[in-house]
C-alpha cells in the first residue's frame, strides 16, 4: 500500500482491486470508525484522513478487502508527522581555545521528527560558515569542527529540517588569546564501527580530524580492494559518499588523517541488509476435494526472510493436516471448507512483502467435457499403445474398462494405469476393437469412447543406395514400401537433414514413382548436390527411413593464393595451393597471363611444359621484358578444366635491350630538299623497358657511311630530314634501330626510299575548251614533257569559273597523268566560263596554262513531243508526234530519239531521227514501252510519256492495231472505233 498527501489531508491508496468487495480500515491494530465523516472518508477503497492530526492520527494503517471468496489484509502503511522544537532558550557557555588549535563546537538540536541538514552562522545571519579544510559541519551530529582557530571568532548554530522550518540557538565564543603549537592529527568526526546500509540506498561515511598543520585525509578498504568509479569523495575528503550500495561495498574501510607531526586512523565495517523482495509468488489454485496442496512461495532478503500465512486476513492456525515448512503451505485431504484467500508475507527486520492468491477446493462428478477422450487410436502390431481416460472429477474418479460388452482384466500384456488409463503392451490384431472406460465417484460416472485401429508396419523394400555421379548426369534414388492397406503414406525427403522443397529446387529435384513409391529423380546434378539422402515414410502409425549417401564428381574447384615469388625480364617463377577436387584428384595446372595489351586471358608457356596434378609451383617463360602481368591458374581432372582461381597481384618484368625494329620502314614524297623516312612504331609491350626511342639510319644509294639521328619519342613513325644538297626523286638507303635505357637493339632490314621529287616546272600547251551541252564543257590539252629521273607525275588539276565569278574562289578537277582531257559539269546553262590546266605531283604543282573559255548551250526545250500515235503489225510499229518548237532560251531542235524497250527488260534502245515520225522493225510478241524526246546541241528535251504497245493476240481483218497516246495514260487502250479512225488516215 502507498500513501499520497492531498491538501485537505491525507489518502491512503490500496494497491489490490477486489470487485464488489467490503473495505475496513484499521489504525493500531483497531477498526477506524467511517462514521466520523468529518474526519474520515472513502474514496472507492482508498482512505482519506481529514485534517490530520499529530496526536490522534500517528500511527499504522492497514486496509482489509472481503467479498464472496474472501478477505486480504494490504500491507501497512506508517503514517508520520514531521516537526522541528525550538532551541531551548538557555545560554550557552563560553568556549575558550589557544589561537592555532583545533575547537568543537556543539549543536545539541532541539525536539524534531524527520531527517535534519546544518549550518553554522558566522556572527550574525545570513554570513555562513564556508566548509573548507579546516572547517567541517557534520550532517549526522551538527557539530562544527574548526581545525585550526585564530582570534575574533564568533559562533552561533543553526538547523533546518527537511520541511524547510528553521531554528537558531544563541550563543557566543570567546576572544582567543594564546598561541598553540603543532600536534599530531586526532580524528574528531568518525563513522561506527558498524554501519548497517540499505541495498540500492546511499551511503555517506564522515571523517574529519583536528591536528597542527591541516592534516591530510585520505580513505581505503581494509581488505585493500580498489574503489569503484562510482564512489566520491566530498568536503575536501571529510565525506566518503556510495551510492546505489550493493553487497560488494559491504566492508571495512579506513580513514586516515595525516600531517607532518604523526598519523591517525579510524575504522568502521558497512554491513548490506536488504528488504525481502519476491523469488516466487503465489498462483490461483484450483484443486479437486480431497486432494493434497503444495503451495510454495519464496523471497530473497538479508537476512534471509521468513514466513508466515494469512487466511481471509488472519493468521493461519497450523494443524496435523495443515503445515508451513520454508515458506511452503501444505494442506493435505482438502475439504470445500479450505477455500479462500491466503497470503504469505516474508519478512526481515528491514520489511515485509505480501503475495495474495485464491485457493478454489472444487467437488463434482465425472465428465468428459472438457478433456474427451480420444475417438480413433491407431497403432501397429508389435507396439505399446496407451488409451487415456481423464475426466475432470472432484475428488479424482475410479476407472474401470470394457471391450466392446466384456470386461477388461488386467493380465500379462494388460495394465490400469494410476491416472485411469489403460495400457496394452505387445499389440495383436486380437486388440482392436471399441475401448469403453467408465469414471465413477461419490458424485456421479460418465463413460467415454475410443476405437483401437491396429495396422502391420510399414516397411521399406527398396532402398535408395550409395551412388557416384559426374555433374551433369540425372539418376534416380529408389524409395519403394510395402504398408498396410488401410494406412495412408506419405514420402519426404531430407538432403543434408533439410527438408528438400520440390517447388523451390524443381529445376534438379523431382518425385516420381506410383503409390507405394517415392523415388526421388535428381536432373543435371551439381557439385552443390553431394551429400546424403534420406527417404522417410509417414503413416498415422508409424515412420521408417533409409538414407544413402550421394557423391557428385565434377571439374576442381579454383587455385588458391596464386603468387609471383621470383620475377625476371622474360620468367616469372609462380606458386599456389590446391583448391577443391570436387572428389576427382587433380591430373594437371595450366597456367594464363594477362597484361595492358592482351585480349583477355592467353594460356602461356611453363616450365615444366607439363605440371603434374601434385605440382603446386612453375615458371613462366617466354614474357616481354617490362611487361605488367597478372597470372591465374586452372586445374583439370578427368571431368574437364575448372574454374580459374581469382588473380595474382599485378608484377612487372625487369628491364631488357629492345629486340624488335619497328617495321613497314619506308619513305619518299614531302617537298623539295626533304627525305622523309616512315615505319610503324613498335608497340608498348615490345619496348622492353623505359627511355624507349628510334635510331635512323640512312645514306645515298652507293656511299658507305651512314648518316644517324635519334628520335626520342616512341610513337613517332617518321622522321624528315631537310638538306638543300639533296636532289630531287634522289634513291637513299634506310634502316630504323630501336634502343632503350638498357641499350640499343636490332634495327630493321635496309630499304631503299627516294627523296622528294621536283615539282613540274612547265604549263600544259594548246588547252582548248568546247562546250558540250548546256550543262558541260569539255577542256583538253597536251602532255608537258616529264622523264622518270624527275620522279612520278600525278596527274593534272584543272581549274575553271563563269564570268559572274572570281578566279580565286574557282573550282577544280583532277584527273590522272595519263589523261589529256577532263570534262567539267555541273555548270550553269547559256554561261561563259573560264579555265586553266597545270601538272602536279608529290612535290607540288607546277604553273597554270593560259586561260581559255567557252560559252554553255542553251538548254533543251522543256515541252515535249506531243500526241504520239502508233500503229503496229506482227512485225513492226510505226510511231507519228507532234514538232516540238524551242522557245528563244532554249537551243533549237535538231532531231528526235526513240527510247524503246520490252516490257520484261531494261536494256534501252534508241533511234534518232530527224523527222516527227519513225518506223520500229519489231516482232510484236510482248508489250513494248516507248517514249520520245526531243534533241538540241544543248541536250535532250524533256521526254513524251511513256507508251505501252501490247502485244498482238487478236489482228483485225487487216492484220494491224492502232493507238494515239496524248492524254490516256500507258494502260488504257483506246476504243475500236478510234482505231479504225486512225488506220483509215494512214
Amino acid at each position: 500500500m502507498c500513501h499520497l498527501l492531498f491538501i485537505s489531508g491525507i489518502m491512503f491508496k490500496v494497491d489490490f482491486i477486489i470487485q464488489s468487495s467490503f473495505i475496513k480500515w484499521q489504525l493500531n491494530g483497531s477498526d477506524i470508525d467511517m462514521s466520523m465523516e468529518h474526519r474520515y472518508k472513502l474514496n472507492g477503497g482508498n482512505l482519506v484522513v481529514i485534517s490530520p492530526n499529530r496526536n490522534r492520527d500517528t500511527g499504522s494503517y492497514q486496509c482489509f478487502a472481503t467479498n464472496s471468496l474472501g478477505t486480504i489484509v494490504s500491507r501497512e502503511a506508517k503514517l508520520q508527522f514531521a516537526y522541528l522544537e525550538n532551541f531551548k532558550t538557555k545560554m550557552r557557555s563560553t568556549v575558550s581555545v589557544r589561537e592555532g588549535q583545533g575547537v568543537v563546537l556543539l549543536c545539541g538540536p532541539p525536539p524534531h521528527s524527520g531527517e535534519l541538514s546544518y549550518a553554522w552562522i558566522f556572527n550574525e545571519y545570513p554570513t555562513f560558515v564556508e566548509e573548507d579544510s579546516r572547517r567541517f559541519v557534520s550532517q549526522e551530529t551538527g557539530h562544527l569542527y574548526i581545525l585550526k582557530v585564530s582570534r575574533r571568532m564568533w559562533e552561533i548554530t543553526r538547523v533546518c529540517d527537511q520541511y524547510g522550518d528553521k531554528r537558531q540557538s544563541p550563543g557566543l565564543a570567546t576572544p582567543l588569546v594564546c598561541v598553540m603549537g603543532e600536534y599530531e592529527p586526532k580524528i574528531e568526526v568518525q563513522f561506527p564501527e558498524t554501519l548497517p546500509a540499505a541495498k540500492g540506498s546511499t551511503v555517506k561515511l564522515e571523517c574529519f580530524a583536528l591536528g597542527n598543520p591541516i592534516p591530510q585525509i585520505n580513505w581505503r578498504r581494509s581488505d585493500g580492494l580498489p574503489f569503484p568509479n562510482k564512489i566520491k569523495l566530498k568536503k575536501f575528503n571529510g565525506v566518503l559518499e556510495i551510492p546505489n550500495f550493493q553487497q560488494e561495498d559491504a566492508g571495512s574501510y579506513e580513514c586516515i588523517a595525516e600531517n607532518s607531526r604523526g598519523k591517525n586512523v579510524a575504522r568502521g565495517r558497512l554491513t548490506y541488509y536488504a528488504k525481502p523482495h519476491w523469488v516466487q509468488l503465489i498462483k490461483d489454485m484450483e484443486i479437486a476435494v480431497e486432494d493434497n496442496l503444495y503451495w510454495e512461495c519464496r523471497a530473497s532478503g538479508k537476512p534471509k526472510p521468513s514466513y508466515r500465512w494469512l487466511k481471509n486476513g488472519e493468521a493461519l492456525v497450523l494443524e496435523e493436516r495443515i503445515q508451513i515448512e520454508n515458506g511452503a503451505l501444505t494442506i493435505s485431504n482438502l475439504s470445500v471448507s479450505d477455500s479462500g484467500m491466503f497470503q504469505c508475507i516474508a519478512e526481515n527486520k528491514h520489511g515485509l512483502v505480501y503475495s495474495s492468491a485464491e485457493l478454489k477446493v472444487v467437488a463434482s462428478a465425472p465428465d468428459f467435457s472438457k478433456n474427451p477422450m480420444k475417438k480413433l487410436v491407431q497403432v501397429q502390431v508389435g507396439s505399446l499403445v496407451s488409451l487415456d481416460c481423464k475426466p475432470r472429477a472432484s475428488p479424482r474418479a475410479l476407472s474401470s474398462w470394457k471391450k466392446g460388452d466384456a470386461v477388461v482384466q488386467e493380465r500379462e500384456r494388460i495394465s490400469f494405469l494410476k491416472d485411469g488409463g489403460l495400457k496394452i503392451a505387445n499389440v495383436t490384431k486380437a486388440d482392436a476393437g471399441i475401448y469403453t472406460c467408465t469414471a465413477e465417484n461419490q458424485f456421479g460416472k460418465a463413460n467415454g469412447t475410443t476405437h483401437l485401429i491396429v495396422t502391420e508396419p510399414t516397411k521399406i523394400t527398396l532402398a535408395p543406395s550409395n551412388m557416384d555421379v559426374s555433374v551433369g548426369e540425372s539418376v534416380i534414388l529408389p524409395c519403394q514400401v510395402q504398408h498396410d492397406p488401410l494406412l495412408d503414406i506419405m514420402f519426404t525427403w531430407y538432403f543434408n537433414g533439410a527438408l528438400t522443397d520440390f517447388k523451390k529446387d524443381g529445376s534438379h529435384f523431382e518425385k516420381v514413382g506410383g503409390s507405394s513409391s517415392g523415388d526421388l529423380m535428381i536432373r543435371n546434378i551439381q557439385l552443390k548436390h553431394s551429400g546424403k539422402y534420406v527417404c522417410m515414410v509417414q503413416t498415422a502409425v508409424d515412420s521408417v527411413s533409409s538414407a544413402a549417401d550421394l557423391i557428385v564428381r565434377g571439374s576442381p574447384g579454383p587455385p588458391e593464393n596464386v603468387k609471383v615469388d621470383e620475377i625476371t625480364d622474360t620468367t616469372a617463377q609462380l606458386s599456389w595451393k590446391e583448391g577443391t577436387d570436387n572428389h576427382s584428384p587433380v591430373l594437371s595446372y595450366s597456367i594464363q597471363a594477362r597484361t595492358p595489351f592482351s585480349v583477355g586471358w592467353q594460356t602461356v608457356t611453363t616450365v615444366p611444359e607439363v605440371i603434374g596434378g601434385k605440382t603446386y609451383t612453375a615458371t613462366v617463360v617466354e614474357l616481354n621484358p617490362w611487361v605488367e602481368y597478372e597470372f591465374r591458374v586452372v586445374a583439370s581432372n578427368k571431368i574437364g578444366g575448372g574454374e580459374p582461381s581469382l588473380p595474382s597481384e599485378k608484377v612487372r618484368t625487369e628491364e631488357a635491350v629492345p629486340e624488335v625494329p619497328p617495321s613497314e620502314v619506308n619513305g619518299g614524297g614531302g617537298s623539295r630538299s626533304e627525305l622523309v623516312i616512315t615505319w610503324d612504331p613498335v608497340p608498348e609491350e615490345l619496348q622492353n623497358g623505359e627511355g624507349f626511342g628510334y635510331v635512323v639510319a640512312f645514306r645515298p644509294l652507293g656511299v658507305t657511311t651512314w648518316i644517324q639521328t635519334v628520335v626520342t619519342s616512341p610513337d613517332t613513325p617518321r622522321y624528315v630530314f631537310r638538306n638543300e644538297s639533296i636532289m630531287p626523286f634522289s634513291p637513299y638507303e634506310v634502316k630504323v634501330g630501336v634502343y632503350n635505357n638498357k641499350g640499343e637493339g636490332p634495327f630493321s632490314p635496309v630499304t631503299t626510299v627516294f627523296s622528294a621529287e621536283e615539282e613540274p616546272t612547265v604549263a600544259p600547251s594548246r588547252v582548248s575548251a568546247n562546250s558540250l551541252s548546256s550543262s558541260e564543257i569539255e577542256v583538253s590539252w597536251n602532255t608537258i614533257p616529264w622523264k622518270l629521273s624527275n620522279g612520278h607525275l600525278l596527274g593534272y588539276e584543272v581549274r575553271y569559273w563563269n564570268s559572274g565569278g572570281k578566279e580565286e574562289s574557282s573550282s577544280k578537277v583532277k584527273v590522272a597523268g595519263n589523261e589529256t582531257s577532263a570534262r567539267l559539269q555541273g555548270l550553269k546553262s547559256n554561261l561563259a566560263y573560264y579555265t586553266a590546266v597545270r601538272a602536279y605531283n608529290s612535290a607540288g604543282a607546277g604553273p597554270f596554262s593560259a586561260t581559255v573559255n567557252a560559252t554553255t548551250k542553251k538548254t533543251p526545250p522543256s515541252q515535249p513531243p506531243g500526241n504520239v500515235v502508233w500503229n503496229a503489225t506482227d512485225t513492226k510499229v510505226l510511231l507519228n508526234w507532234e514538232q516540238v518548237k524551242a522557245m528563244e532560251n532554249e537551243s533549237e531542235v535538231t532531231g528526235y530519239k526513240v527510247f524503246y524497250r520490252t516490257s520484261s527488260q531494261n536494256n534501252v534502245q534508241v533511234l534518232n531521227t530527224n523527222k516527227t515520225s519513225a518506223e520500229l522493225l519489231l516482232p510484236i510478241k510482248e508489250d513494248y514501252i516507248i517514249e520520245v524526246k526531243a534533241t538540241t546541241d544543248g541536250g535532250d528535251g524533256t521526254s513524251s510519256e511513256q507508251i505501252r504497245i501490247p502485244r498482238i493476240t487478236n489482228m483485225d481483218a487487216r492484220g494491224s492495231t492502232s493507238a494515239i497516246s496524248s492524254v490516256h495514260p500507258i494502260s488504257s487502250y483506246m476504243p475500236v472505233v478510234l482505231f479504225l479512225i486512225v488506220n483509215a488516215l494512214w
